[in-house]
């Protein structure tokens, strides 16, 4: 299977949507925050399809206006895609775009029982920052961490 990723447009909000509600059991993003972060944030959304464009994946980063730090927002594989690495290349897109924009730190929130979700982060150098006590609406615990963002490595000439 050949996966591309690219900016996502207004045009995905549908294909996002319809992954957040296959993906999550809870704490899922409504239409309208879903538009609000694709139009109207200081965000950028990278999606993944596959070469029938059907959508495999998206993470969104959050890129406040005078912070030095980016927020990985939203981060959804589907489920037939896990296990694929798709999840380290959406990672990777999102912390080379919070990289352009200036960034030196990439944070984020995860549920304290995703054993999938923070072993993925742990690997790509994340770390734990703060212990989030009943953080999400079903009163479960969360972890909140973060990486360093150096800048990317020159190929040698």
């Amino acid at each position: 299977m050949t996966v591309s990723l690219r900016q996502a447009t207004s045009r995905d909000l549908d294909a996002i949507y319809r992954l957040e509600q296959l993906a999550f059991s809870g704490d899922r993003f409504s239409r309208r925050q879903l538009w609000h972060l694709l139009n109207r944030a200081n965000a950028e959304t990278r999606v993944a399809e596959d070469e029938t464009g059907r959508l495999l994946g998206y993470a969104t980063v959050l890129l406040r206006q005078n912070s030095r730090r980016a927020r990985l927002y939203s981060f959804c594989v589907h489920p037939e895609a896990r296990g694929s690495g798709l999840g380290r290349r959406l990672l990777e897109a999102v912390e080379a775009v919070a990289r352009e924009r200036g960034r030196d730190v990439l944070g984020l929130e995860v549920r304290v029982d995703n054993r999938v979700a923070l072993g993925l982060y742990r690997r790509m150098g994340f770390r734990l920052e703060a212990w989030l006590e009943a953080y999400y609406e079903d009163g479960s615990a969360g972890w909140q961490m973060a990486k360093l963002l150096t800048p990317p490595v020159e190929a040698a000439s």
